[in-house]
């Protein structure tokens, strides 16, 4: 029976965290005791196993949850569908329960028949609609009336879920799963899941919806065959221009309908003074029933305190009593009381509805369960509060549950009823606590009240957040509510870590691996589980580190055999384009590369072509693809390149000479000496050159010698500047004393003063340019060969030869 009743309850045997055995029975516990905190860890020992995708799940509140690959054979199949008994039973438990206390009066559904005609119509079309509406405009009271003509529409049903809550479609989807198909103790993973959702055919009537956009379209794009009917308001997000719903507004009621609807509220026909009050309470709140539902309290109440009952009419005054009636007259409220008549609906009320008021401000709007309420409040007859709230208008339905209505929090929290909610909400943390670790709980039933528990836990304190966590956490994972086991490890990991209790910590980041393992989430699953180890391996847990371990193993086995990974960036060289067939009378180095050199006193001239330059071919044809990055690079850029196949030369078109033989190393100290010598004459005599045309330069002028030794030349070669070729062997050397020899005019004339230096640049000829290697010797073939076809130059030689003097003992050595 019911604590509240003054019996006994079974209790359970407590289970220390590190042993599971069974301990010595505690004694029962009496009604009159109250129930004793709970202690750090689980109250007992309550393993549960599922069938999570291609994992088997062991739900363990002691040690922590194990996972383990599925034995073939086991699971993987669709389980049968409910039958219409099943569908049924379904319906009444998603439905709120029933209260203790006086029957409620039923709410009337006025003006909404034709919203209610087309909406069934639509639905038994297969169309999806989205019906629009602000807090209090009935939406509810329209979907419950829709569900009943729409019974015998779809072959799966009518499924009635409730959107609160949810940003995203996952846990819609599962819910939908599990009304439909009987599977307890499965939770299959995205990609079943969807192929199954895929062949439910049913009308879902989805309350209080919170999402649109994107996260509505995958919704609807999941569930093909099913028909939707959406209530939502007008402030949720709007779907997307492809989810082609029905748009339908539902406002608010007519006059006439608004007084119709408090007559029924009260019981009795208005007065003139309250029907006008009722016109211009529908002017401020825009016709809205949830204002009206609460009109209709707030009449009742005066009523009952104006003693204008049929009972009260009969009490006359006696004979001899001619005092006359002192009955104390209320007037009606007024517009500004209409419009927001929380506070003063709940002065009126009894202790214990108030004081669950304030347990529900505290959770943030959450009424918990009536059978809550006694342990809660402290009163045994305080679930009767539930159906005086609910008359009153002051809580509406979510589902399973209550919560406050529209506007209720925020003008309870302004008369004073949210001063208390921290201390409130610590004992309904530590109650729910106690609760959810009891062994007569189920885990559905600790699903159902999961809004109230995750309430409580935002704010509890750190020690009472961790029990509750402690303890709830595995309920919801035997539930298969995993977006609120996440949630609660979470908050209990914050709270351990504050509070400093580093094995509760360890346990739910353990917990938070095993979470994203099952829903493939490796990154996540791996640092939770490496976290969980580390501090697992402070405490010197080894059965937990030994069970963290395994657990990270099947994350680096999924990581290795079927997760789909981005391949890597693959970086090709350029394309290069084929090599056309040389022109005739050009090379292939001509043909690619043309170079314009600008020269003083012209626009542009060409010269010779550069050399081919050895293109380099990147090394590809890897037999298998690469699988590092540095394979990639190698592939794409490599360390040793493939030198490209040698270019062969057309047949036509002009040949150049074969470059001459460098000197020894013996030779090249002194050509480099006579180099530096040669140069500087070069410049000096250009420097001094004739402006006559006719007259070779520096021909009057004095010779300019860059040593004290006049006449250096090259040993061997006399008459030479060191930098021209060597004369052949049969040609004599040229006479100083010939008047049309250069030499002689290299002579100065006393008797003619010198001139002024032109400042004319001169271009040398291409044979006179002095080479970087030194003087070339005379080519070893003796064979005539025929001349190579040399460009002839119209400009005369202006490299002056030296004065024949004899030679300095420097120069010669």
């Amino acid at each position: 029976m019911d604590r509240t009743q003054g019996q006994p309850e079974p209790v359970e045997r407590p289970a220390t965290a590190a042993v599971p055995a069974v301990t010595a029975p505690a004694p029962p516990a009496t009604a009159s005791a109250a129930p004793a905190p709970a202690p750090a860890g689980p109250a007992v020992a309550r393993v549960v196993t599922l069938t999570a995708g291609d994992f088997t799940l062991t739900v363990n509140p002691v040690d922590g949850s194990e996972i383990e690959p599925r034995r073939p054979g086991t699971g993987g199949s669709a389980p049968a569908k409910r039958d219409a008994a099943g569908r049924a039973a379904r319906d009444t438990a998603a439905r709120p329960p029933v209260l203790p206390g006086a029957a409620t009066r039923a709410t009337l559904l006025l003006a909404r028949e034709e919203e209610r005609e087309r909406l069934v119509r639509l639905l038994g079309r297969g169309r999806s609609v989205r019906l629009t509406g602000p807090a209090g405009s009935g939406r509810s009271s329209l979907l419950d009336a829709v569900a009943a003509d729409c019974t015998r529409l779809a072959p799966d049903g009518v499924i009635r879920l409730s959107g609160y809550g949810h940003q995203q479609p996952g846990e819609l989807l599962h819910a939908l799963y599990a009304a439909v198909y009987e599977a307890s103790r499965e939770r299959p993973e995205r990609t079943q899941l969807l192929a199954r959702v895929r062949d439910i055919g049913a009308i879902v009537l989805l309350d209080d919806l919170e999402m649109g956009g994107a996260a509505l379209d995958e919704l609807l794009r999941a569930t093909p065959e099913c028909a939707y009917l959406l209530a939502a308001t007008p402030d949720t997000r709007a779907p997307s221009d492809d989810s082609h719903l029905e748009e339908m507004f539902l406002g608010g009621l007519g006059g006439a309908d608004c007084v119709q609807l408090l007559e029924a509220g009260i019981g009795r026909a208005l007065t003139e003074e309250e029907t006008a009050w009722a016109g211009d309470l529908r002017f401020a709140s825009e016709g809205l029933p949830l204002r009206f539902v609460q009109a209709a309290a707030l009449l009742r109440q005066r009523d009952e305190r104006n003693l204008s009952s049929a009972g009260d009419e009969d009490e006359e005054p006696g004979v001899f009593e001619e005092r006359p009636r002192d009955a104390a007259v209320i007037p009606l409220p007024t517009l500004a009381e209409g419009a927001a008549p929380a506070e003063l609906l709940a002065s009126r009320v009894s202790e214990s509805a108030r004081a669950a008021l304030r347990i529900a401000c505290a959770l943030g709007g959450e009424l918990p369960h009536h059978a809550h309420l006694p342990a809660l409040v402290g009163d045994t007859h305080a679930d009767a509060a539930v159906a005086e709230l609910l008359g009153c208008g002051l809580i509406t339905p979510v589902g399973t549950r209550y919560r406050l209505a529209a506007g209720v929090a925020r003008q309870l929290e302004e008369a004073g009823y949210g001063d208390t909610a921290a201390e409130e909400a610590r004992t309904a943390a530590r109650h729910y606590a106690w609760w959810t670790g009891h062994a007569s709980v189920t885990p559905e039933r600790v699903a159902a009240e999961a809004d109230a528990v995750l309430a409580a836990l935002a704010g509890a304190d750190v020690v009472a957040a961790v029990l509750l966590a402690r303890t709830a956490a595995p309920a919801f994972a035997a539930s298969r509510h995993w977006e609120a086991w996440e949630r609660v490890l979470r908050s209990g990991a914050e709270a351990a870590r504050k509070a400093g209790e580093v094995a509760e910590q360890a346990y739910f980041h353990h917990e938070l691996g095993v979470l994203a393992l099952c829903e493939g989430r490796l990154d996540r699953a791996r640092a939770e589980l490496e976290a969980s180890i580390g501090l697992k391996g402070a405490l010197a847990d080894k059965r937990g580190t030994v069970a963290g371990r395994r657990a990270l193993a099947l994350v680096a086995d999924r990581e290795k055999a079927g997760v789909e990974v981005s391949p890597p960036l693959r970086l090709e060289p350029p394309a290069v384009a084929p090599a056309s067939a040389p022109a005739a009378g050009t090379t292939p180095a001509a043909e690619a590369v043309t170079t314009v050199l600008p020269v003083a006193g012209s626009s542009a001239a060409p010269v010779t072509p550069v050399p081919p330059v050895t293109p380099v071919v990147p090394v590809i044809g890897r037999s298998e693809a690469p699988t590092t990055l540095t394979e990639v690079f190698e592939e794409a850029f490599p360390l040793n390149p493939k030198p490209a196949p040698p270019v062969v030369p057309a047949a036509a078109g002009p040949t150049r000479a074969p470059r001459r033989q460098p000197l020894r190393k013996p030779a090249l100290l002194a050509a480099g000496a006579l180099t530096v010598v040669a140069l500087g004459t070069v410049m000096a005599l250009a420097m001094s050159g004739s402006d006559d045309p006719g007259t070779p330069a520096g021909g009057d002028g004095p010779a300019a010698s860059s040593t004290p030794t006049p006449g250096a030349s090259a040993p061997g070669v006399p008459g030479t500047s060191g930098n021209d070729p060597a004369q052949d062997p049969g040609t004599p050397a040229p006479d100083a004393t010939d008047p049309g020899s250069p030499e002689s005019a290299q002579t100065p004339d006393p008797n003619q003063p010198p001139r002024p230096p032109s400042r004319k640049p001169v271009t040398p000829s291409p044979s006179q340019k002095p080479s970087p290697d030194g003087p070339k010797p005379p080519s070893p073939d003796p064979s005539p060969t025929p001349p190579a076809p040399t460009p002839t130059s119209t400009q005369p030689d202006p490299t002056p030869t030296a004065t024949a003097t004899p030679a300095s003992p420097t120069a010669t050595s």
